[in-house]
């Protein structure tokens, strides 16, 4: 069994920068992929980045290529989101996903685990 805990949202003016990070229980954490999903107000939920079990592969939505970061430090079961140049549009509740696989994917039905999500809020 796999338990994720999200933490780092808040309340953000428009260009600023969030740190958000994952800590996940087990200890199988190596061998999940891990994903970021984000659910804005009266959205549906959408992928935002993936990392593969050792970071060498990692995806984001074109929307956030460029500000945003995933990494993993593997030896501590943490998984992060760096979020930077943050806009409005990027205001939602971001969930941390771990899937039973090494290799990355960008379909939440391909994650098994999720967190209960921190709200990120971008003022303008």
């Amino acid at each position: 069994q796999v338990q994720l805990v999200e933490s780092g949202g808040g309340l953000v003016q428009a260009g600023g920068s969030l740190r958000l990070s994952c800590a996940c229980s087990g200890r199988t954490f190596s061998e999940y992929a891990m994903g970021w999903f984000r659910q804005p107000p009266g959205k549906e939920r959408e992928f935002v980045a993936t990392i593969s079990w050792n970071g060498g592969t990692k995806y984001y939505t074109d929307s956030v290529k460029g500000r945003f970061t995933i990494s993993r430090d593997n030896a501590k079961n943490t998984v992060s989101l760096q979020m930077n140049s943050l806009k409005p549009e990027d205001t939602a509740v971001y969930y941390c996903a771990a899937a039973a696989t090494a290799y990355t994917t960008v379909v939440a039905s391909g994650y098994d685990y999720w967190g209960q999500g921190t709200q990120v809020a971008v003022s303008s």
